[in-house]
């Protein structure tokens, strides 16, 4: 038997951002107060600490604080857990550090379940002006920005904007001084025309496709679509199958997965395994064992041609 795996909460955010508030306030939920023993790793020393007695399971909750990011280790992690004897583990993780450092060092059965980033609304402009590639690092892997400290004075489209522009799929909250919650309600048109006769997608906009038309493939139904993809093929397909995809990073370059969309066309044997082309496509609401007897899009070649593999060949979930 392979090792138990074990679930991670992702906390981000700059340094009083309120993480650790929104930590304690996720510990001190009942629907998290299951009696499963928690393991809070802390990456830096905020102005609030965590008290486990405040917690109706506090004996279950063990806190480690880490003094560097050289103590960032393998090792460390494990024997935190090991000592701990915890089932979930919360990481606080300091927003001064690249999230591959951590894919670098987390244990290969720690399986990260949640990413959520809390941001001071009143600061969170300024971060993003100069310390750009940071902000990215953290946005383009959450599902969600919880913008704390709002008040009204503060343009909540600017807010909106720059998370929208590094990603598109997370829920962004807005939190008032009273504690008062507002979702965002701002919507957002796709970076592609859905009802152009063939809808032609940038190559980082292949993960949006992706899942969109996974989530809703009947409103694909019939279009027509022209995209970058890096295909997959293996000896158990039928011989006019093939996949064509790419590798996404859903957290870290530790956790890079291959999605892709299954197509069918009689020239699927002409087809290489992983290389770059060029697919047209007609997507078509079908079912199939591989959305397990559910809708989902199968696409039906009209053209594939060789291509050069764009600038980035990883696209952001």
């Amino acid at each position: 038997m392979g090792l138990r795996v074990v679930p991670v909460y992702l906390f981000l955010g700059f340094l009083d951002s309120g993480k650790t508030k929104f930590i304690h306030e996720t510990l001190c939920d009942k629907g998290f107060q299951d009696g499963d023993k928690t393991l809070v790793v802390l990456c830096e020393e905020g102005e609030e600490e965590l008290d486990t007695s405040k917690y109706a399971g506090g004996r279950n909750v063990t806190v480690v604080a880490l003094g560097s990011k050289e103590e960032l280790t393998m090792k460390f992690l494990e024997n935190a857990l090991k000592k701990s004897r915890a089932e979930r583990v919360i990481i606080e993780y300091n927003g001064m550090w690249l999230l591959d450092d951590l894919g670098a060092v987390l244990p290969k059965n720690w399986q990260i379940y949640q990413i959520m980033m809390m941001a001071d609304s009143a600061t969170f402009e300024t971060y993003n002006s100069n310390m750009r590639q940071l902000v990215y690092d953290k946005i383009s892997v959450t599902q969600l920005v919880a913008f704390n400290r709002y008040t009204d004075r503060i343009d909540k489209m600017k807010l909106h904007q720059i998370v929208r522009a590094i990603n598109r799929r997370a829920a962004i909250i807005y939190e008032y001084p009273d504690g008062t919650i507002e979702n965002d309600e701002i919507e957002d048109p796709l970076p592609f025309d859905v009802n152009a006769p063939i809808v032609e997608v940038k190559d980082e906009d292949f993960g949006l496709l992706y899942m969109d038309a996974m989530d809703k493939p009947q409103e694909y139904n019939g279009k027509t679509v022209r995209f970058k993809a890096l295909t997959a093929k293996n000896k158990d397909m039928p011989a006019d199958f093939f996949v064509s995809g790419r590798f996404a990073m859903v957290c870290c370059a530790a956790d890079v997965k291959y999605i892709g969309f299954l197509c069918n066309s009689d020239k699927a044997s002409e087809v290489t395994n992983r290389g770059w082309y060029m697919v047209t496509a007609e997507i078509r609401a079908e079912r199939h064992k591989l959305f397990g007897n559910e809708l989902g899009p199968m696409l039906y070649v009209k053209s594939i041609e060789p291509a050069s593999k764009p600038e980035e060949e990883t696209v952001y979930m």
